[in-house]
């Protein structure tokens, strides 16, 4: 049996390297912002028969329009929304749909600035702070207060390698990849406060000469079942909704992918070594 505490050196090392090379393509390369954040044009139009969004994004990448925000507000009407364009350029996009799909009728064509991303990115981070304040609380009162820092490393953890991954691809950002984040944060702190229970069962039972690092390890193993199996049923249909799911949630669906995947190495690899860590630290400095 793998001794996963003992060998946490090899974990720590592959999530800072994978964090490391996340946070060198932030800083060189930035992230892809999508019209939630930067702003665009929105369009309202109205086709003389029933259109779907397959075919006016075709039509858009056909003209070079990448990354439109495209929704069916009625059987022939569309929302679009695309980057910020001058007025030539929002004509010619009504003209080339009007020759790909009939006539459009223009019921509305405006410009939009990026307010709505930025309170978005304001309550976002706001929710994870005081998510983040409320595990600390839940988790030092059920268990020490080294498992709420455990947990929220963890979490850090999980959000860095989601972020750094999409700005390694630039992938783009909207808001969509924000609740992706969010839902990871409350997926991978369930995954990791049932290993800290079953090390708190375990340390009510440990024999007087059992390490704590044996304890954490055998406390880990015994949960490794779930720990797997969980994920992946959660898993399949992430990837099922990847590749069948269309490109309006393909984003979101990635972020879920990464987060999972992260969520549960951190929980296994990550969150429990790092308990063992702190009660080694905290013996030496008696």
């Amino acid at each position: 049996m793998l001794d996963i505490v003992r060998h946490r050196n090899w974990w720590f090392a592959l999530s800072g390297i994978t964090i490391v090379a996340g946070l060198i393509s932030l800083f060189a390369f930035g992230l892809n912002l999508g019209i939630d954040f930067t702003g665009g044009t929105i369009y309202e139009l109205k086709f003389p028969q029933a259109v779907s969004i397959t075919q006016v994004r075709e039509a858009l990448e056909e003209q070079k329009i990448n990354n439109p925000t495209i929704q069916q507000t009625g059987e022939k009407e569309i929302f679009i929304r695309t980057k910020i364009m001058n007025k030539d350029q929002q004509q010619q996009l009504v003209d080339n749909l009007s020759q790909k799909l009939g006539k459009a009728e223009v019921l509305r064509i405006e410009m939009v600035g990026p307010v709505i991303g930025e309170q978005l990115t304001k309550q976002a981070l706001l929710a994870l702070l005081v998510a983040s304040l409320g595990i600390v609380i839940y988790v030092s009162f059920r268990f020490e207060f080294k498992f709420a820092i455990a947990a929220i490393v963890a979490l850090l953890h999980d959000a860095l390698i989601v972020v750094g991954i999409f700005s390694i691809l630039q992938r783009e950002i909207d808001a969509s990849f924000v609740a992706a984040i969010l839902t990871i944060v409350g997926y991978s702190i369930t995954d990791t406060v049932v290993i800290f229970d079953r090390i708190r069962e375990n340390m009510r039972l440990k024999k007087k000469k059992e390490d704590f690092a044996d304890t954490v390890n055998k406390s880990i193993y015994q949960c490794m079942t779930r720990s797997i199996y969980t994920p992946l049923t959660v898993l399949f249909t992430l990837v099922a909704l990847y590749f069948f799911g269309g490109s309006t949630i393909n984003n979101f669906t990635l972020a879920m992918i990464i987060g999972v995947l992260s969520g549960t190495y951190s929980s296994i690899f990550n969150a429990s070594p790092i308990v063992v860590l702190w009660e080694e630290l905290k013996t030496k400095n008696a």
